[in-house]
């Protein structure tokens, strides 16, 4: 499969996802945006990573957060992120627990040909575990629901798309979000993008933000990768934001296409 693929409160959770994720390389992991394709039938990824938010409200870590998704059927993929999350507000006690756990099935329902892109959904739900009196979590169970596209030329891939959240945990508000990214692959070692990434207001009292992101992977072997990204906000909410992890494929029986696939993950704390 081809290599793609959240003003932070002291009540915000931890991303794992998307996403970042989610995952999800981040499409997905290492980035925002994620895409449309699952995971191969009857094989399996493993991410292990990290991820770091700075705001003027202090940061919000992951440190470690472990994700695992499956191929039980062709074109599905089922999702389960675990983080370990740490809260460090300004003027305030750090505190760290386990963050809000993400469950989620990835479906792809159109397949790409050489005109057409493929397309695929990935709802998701963000289960209350953390303990949001810390600001470990969210403090009730809400969920992400995207569509996403990718379309690939050679050695260039572009995915994107969007979706809505809803979140009706005090204080929170629901809300649409929309990504898009642009990578290539340099030789048969490195995989290098970038994205442009919005959400709308997500609390009460906060603002919407629109950042830009960086990073890729690196290829020690076809089932052993290295991913990274780091961006910054450049509008709305100010966010200093990166990502790195490590991901594993295997199962099947079969050689898998050597590129980390992504879950949505945003790795930056989400609502």
């Amino acid at each position: 499969m081809q290599a793609n693929s959240r003003t932070t409160t002291a009540c915000a959770p931890i991303a794992a996802a998307l996403i970042l994720a989610s995952a999800p390389a981040f499409a997905g992991p290492p980035f925002f945006t994620d895409d449309p394709a699952p995971v191969d039938f009857k094989h399996s990824e493993f991410y292990v990573f990290s991820t770091y938010d700075k705001t003027p409200d202090g940061k919000e870590l992951a440190i470690p957060a472990f994700e695992y998704n499956y191929g039980p059927l062709p074109d599905v993929q089922l999702h389960l992120v675990v983080p370990f999350a740490r809260s460090e507000p300004n003027g305030e006690a750090s505190q760290s627990g386990l963050g809000d756990m993400e469950v989620g099935v990835k479906y792809r329902f159109i397949q790409e040909t050489e005109t057409t892109p493929q397309v695929g959904i990935f709802p998701m739900a963000e289960l209350d575990t953390g303990d949001a009196d810390k600001g470990l979590g969210n403090g009730k169970t809400w969920w992400r629901l995207p569509v996403w596209i990718q379309k690939s030329w050679g050695e260039w891939t572009t995915y994107g798309g969007g979706g809505y959240v809803i979140n009706g945990a005090e204080g929170q508000k629901n809300y649409p979000f929309a990504g898009w990214l642009l990578q290539k692959d340099l030789g048969e070692k490195w995989t290098l993008g970038g994205e442009l990434f919005a959400r709308g207001k997500d609390t009460v009292e906060g603002q919407s933000t629109t950042l830009v992101n960086f990073g890729g992977y690196y290829k020690f072997t076809p089932d052993f990768n290295l991913l990274f990204s780091a961006g910054h906000s450049v509008d709305g909410e100010k966010h200093t934001l990166a990502y790195l992890g490590l991901w594993w494929a295997f199962g099947g029986g079969e050689k898998t296409t050597g590129m980390a696939p992504g879950a949505d993950r945003w790795t930056f704390s989400q609502r």
